[in-house]
């Protein structure tokens, strides 16, 4: 029996793209490990608020007052030891020539009695690199006369002299050094603290900048108030003292009295021309480790008028408040010197009324300011 053909439709080979498949499996993996990132990344920071802005820029130029006032110190502890350190090294030459001159005159023996034949040996001692190790010769020193031997005993000392000259000297380089890296590291933080604070400044908005200086006025606002209270109290007290001076004038025409206020009087005068001064600074920009003329930081500024009274204070505010005597706030008089924050890392001029001038800070110029403007350490009265 024939076979029978087959009706089948023939099966259509379907042809497969292998790179489409993998580019399909490649989008999903990538859909799937950027799901997975999203999921797993730490959620972001939260825009820190107006008034932590405003806190977080004053500690910044707080840190970097202290930061110059370390700088002050490493830059005044360099300069005086690298006078100390000249000095040093200007009496080690000094003995070095000293001693060259003895060791000439010690030659000078040696060559005569060379000439004379009378102890040959003289000169090779005289003339070695190592002398001291024929000075312990008794024989050899015997045969010297006095003077000679007066000779040698002198270059014994100036050799020991020069020696120990020459280590102190050596030892004042190496507190120099350190000093000098003090004074690059001061700078160097100085300079972090500055630059953080103004990349700070530089992110807000204009609204957030508005805000905050309004935060600003509000501060200064309730500093002033604090001053005119200040100042009430003093005026009171003023009033008081001039009444209790009154009284002591008449027992002074009766001839009771025990004697005026000079030395009052005399602060009065170098706190005048202290104030004088200042107030002719005011305008200048604040830089940090200036001392004048043209600009200042806070404590360049109060060593500079306190100069022009003819009173030599100290570079740092930390030396700054140990001179004079302590005084309390509502006993403040005009002159005084008003430190400020726990680490006393600025100061101010009092100038009464409960104000001061200052030199405030970075991107600031002198100025007239409440004492309370900023955290008080406390007071000394310089002279």
């Amino acid at each position: 029996m024939p076979a029978l053909a087959s009706h089948r439709k023939p099966r259509t080979r379907v042809r497969t793209t292998t790179p489409a498949v993998g580019l399909t499996t490649a989008a999903l993996a990538s859909v799937t490990l950027l799901s997975t990132q999203s999921a797993t990344a730490a959620p972001a920071e939260p825009k820190p608020s107006i008034e932590e802005v405003q806190k977080k820029v004053d500690a910044l130029y707080r840190q970097a007052g202290t930061s110059t006032q370390q700088y002050n110190k490493a830059k005044t502890a360099s300069a005086e030891q690298r006078a100390k350190v000249d000095a040093l090294l200007d009496a080690a030459a000094k003995r070095a020539d000293k001693l060259n001159d003895t060791r000439r005159e010690l030659g000078s023996y040696a060559a005569a009695q060379y000439r004379s034949g009378s102890i040959a040996p003289t000169a090779t001692f005289f003339l070695a690199d190592d002398p001291q190790s024929y000075f312990d010769q008794d024989q050899l020193m015997a045969r010297m006369t006095s003077q000679q031997q007066k000779a040698v005993a002198d270059f014994r000392t100036q050799q020991k002299e020069a020696a120990a000259k020459r280590a102190e000297a050596t030892k004042s380089l190496e507190t120099l050094t350190e000093s000098q890296e003090t004074l690059r590291t001061s700078k160097q933080q100085v300079q972090t603290k500055l630059t953080e604070a103004r990349s700070l400044l530089s992110k807000l908005t204009a609204e957030e900048k508005a805000r905050l200086a309004e935060l600003e006025r509000k501060k200064k606002a309730e500093a002033k108030r604090k001053a005119e209270e200040l100042a009430k109290q003093q005026a009171a007290a003023k009033k008081k003292a001039d009444e209790a001076a009154k009284e002591e004038a008449a027992k002074e025409e009766s001839g009771t009295g025990t004697g005026g206020t000079g030395s009052d009087s005399g602060y009065a005068t170098k706190a005048e021309k202290v104030l004088s001064f200042a107030r002719a600074q005011i305008g200048k920009p604040y830089v940090w480790g200036a001392t004048g003329p043209s600009s200042y930081d806070c404590s360049g500024l109060t060593q500079a008028a306190w100069k022009a009274a003819g009173v030599d204070l100290p570079r740092t505010t930390w030396d700054q408040v140990e001179v004079g005597t302590r005084v309390a706030t509502a006993d403040l008089q005009p002159g005084d010197l008003v430190f400020f924050y726990d680490d006393i890392s600025h100061v101010g001029i009092y100038k009464g009324d409960g104000m001061m001038i200052h030199a405030p800070k970075p991107g600031a110029n002198v100025r007239e300011e409440s004492i309370y403007y900023m955290p008080i350490y406390g007071s000394v009265r310089p002279a």
